[in-house]
């Protein structure tokens, strides 16, 4: 179960892709064999791509990598470094309560209008919004694992990737394969 919820976002993210990848095709098989098109493929794409979008920002937070500019804080000393994360993270958990805040308030006000898709006239427009609240509660609670691990002291970082050390790894690879 702990596997699950490790990889939860990574799970989905492949479902919402192969969805894509499949709606996609079909229709392009319609459009270019039947020379018929699906008209909602477009609208429903466009909405799952909302939802991998979110869901893979939080996923890239519980495997580090995103991307961010650290050069003082990897000078600093393993304690500072680890002080410096924790109020980073606060200020992220932070901005991501007060987006889910407003997004679950925008989806809300769209539950109360009622209005539907343009091209999947049977669904509601809230539905698919939905991945902007959804997509910030897990961005929130990989921030919070993080503080919780930065506070156990299990980690001392914010847990960004280090581009300049992939790079060099990947360069040093490289001339190797060449050699």
């Amino acid at each position: 179960m702990k596997n699950l919820f490790n990889n939860f976002e990574a799970y989905l993210i492949s479902i919402l892709l192969a969805l894509m990848t499949t709606l996609t095709c079909i229709n392009v098989f319609f459009r270019y064999v039947l020379t018929q098109s699906i008209d909602w493929v477009f609208e429903l794409n466009t909405f799952l791509f909302a939802w991998v979008i979110f869901l893979g920002a939080a996923w890239g937070i519980r495997i580090g990598s995103h991307i961010g500019v650290d050069i003082i804080v990897k000078n600093l000393p393993q304690e500072k470094k680890r002080i410096v994360a924790i109020i980073a993270t606060l200020a992220c958990i932070l901005y991501s309560g007060i987006v889910l805040y407003g997004a679950s308030i925008y989806v809300h006000k769209m539950f109360d209008i009622g209005i539907v898709c343009q091209d999947i006239e049977w669904l509601p427009q809230w539905v698919p919004r939905m991945a902007l609240p959804i997509g910030y509660l897990f961005i929130l609670i990989r921030f919070v694992e993080i503080l919780f691990k930065l506070i156990k002291r299990e980690q001392y970082n914010f847990g960004l990737a280090d581009e300049a050390a992939d790079a060099l790894k990947n360069f040093k690879a490289d001339g190797e394969a060449a050699s």
